[in-house]
């Protein structure tokens, strides 16, 4: 067909997504993108407008696709609690796979590479850590309405002191030394989680 684009534009997003990961923002030049994606500058502004733009369909695809598996992990159990608490195993066998552009977030990342008044970059990366923390929120909220949780229990202190622990054990795994161990630590904030139960939801 004239005009149709001659590239698989997922398939280019992702390429860009892992680079940037990996890279950062920054630290990924027009070069390494050209390389990465077989595409010449031109095309790449043509397809997405900018370097910026890429980058933020490229975040946007990461928060995706940890929201599409995070949501299937709740559907699979019964329990909140347990699920929220396989979310964490699932993020400590992501964070050591062999192949993985990055060990921490890539939106954690951003927002430290980018200053406090950046209203492009920063403000889409801060606005993603919100949104995931709120769902988060809302998986410990079920949990209380189960009967999981005490009625006393704050579901968005619980999702605060959980998106915490996750995004510290992305960036402590960053440590050459300390891959062997993320796992393990996972497994330990997993099973705080479980703790919480005061008995099996209704």
């Amino acid at each position: 067909m004239p005009g149709r684009a001659r590239y698989d534009r997922d398939k280019v997003l992702g390429k860009a997504r892992d680079l940037f990961w990996e890279k950062g923002y920054h630290g990924t030049s027009l070069k390494d993108l050209e390389q990465e994606l077989d595409l010449r500058p031109g095309s790449i502004y043509a397809a997405f407008g900018s370097k910026e733009q890429l980058f933020a369909e490229a975040l946007d695809l990461y928060a995706n696709d940890i929201r599409r598996v995070y949501e299937a992990t709740m559907a699979e159990t019964v329990s909140a609690l347990q699920g929220l608490a396989n979310h964490v195993r699932w993020v400590g066998a992501l964070i050591t796979a062999a192949g993985v552009p990055a060990r921490a977030c890539m939106i954690t990342k951003t927002v430290l590479e980018t200053p406090p008044n950046d209203p492009g970059l920063r403000r889409r990366a801060e606005n993603l850590l919100k949104d995931t923390e709120e769902f988060y929120r809302d998986g410990f909220e079920a949990a209380r309405r189960s009967g999981e949780l005490s009625e006393d229990a704050d579901p968005s202190r619980l999702a605060r002191r959980l998106h915490a622990e996750i995004l510290g054990l992305g960036a402590y795994s960053e440590r050459s030394d300390a891959t062997d161990y993320a796992n393990d630590l996972a497994e330990e904030i997993a099973r705080d989680i479980e703790a919480l139960g005061t008995r099996k939801p209704v």
